[in-house]
């Protein structure tokens, strides 16, 4: 994959997020040496490099954020109810 695919790429996924700015999302992130991380959140903010996903842990609000190349590497997964969000479709 070349550079500018790559750059299209992530465009793509970051314009696929805004639609989903505001909305209860599941997300699942590798963190690795079998670590997985899973919450449910609100999908709060995207950025030009970065999206912003806000949960409850303990009665305490955290954000944590992304990369869009998290994505598209498939190290953290988005879906709302049973549709993945974020991803390249062929």
């Amino acid at each position: 994959m070349s550079r500018q695919d790559t750059t299209n790429a992530l465009d793509l996924i970051r314009q696929d997020l805004n639609g989903y700015v505001g909305q209860e999302i599941y997300l699942r992130a590798n963190k690795g040496r079998k670590k997985v991380f899973e919450v449910q959140g609100v999908l709060e903010q995207t950025y030009p490099k970065v999206f912003v996903v806000r949960f409850n842990e303990r009665q305490v609000e955290r954000r944590v954020s992304y990369s869009y190349a998290d994505l598209l590497t498939e190290t953290v997964e988005l879906s709302v109810g049973s549709t993945r969000i974020g991803t390249q479709s062929p």
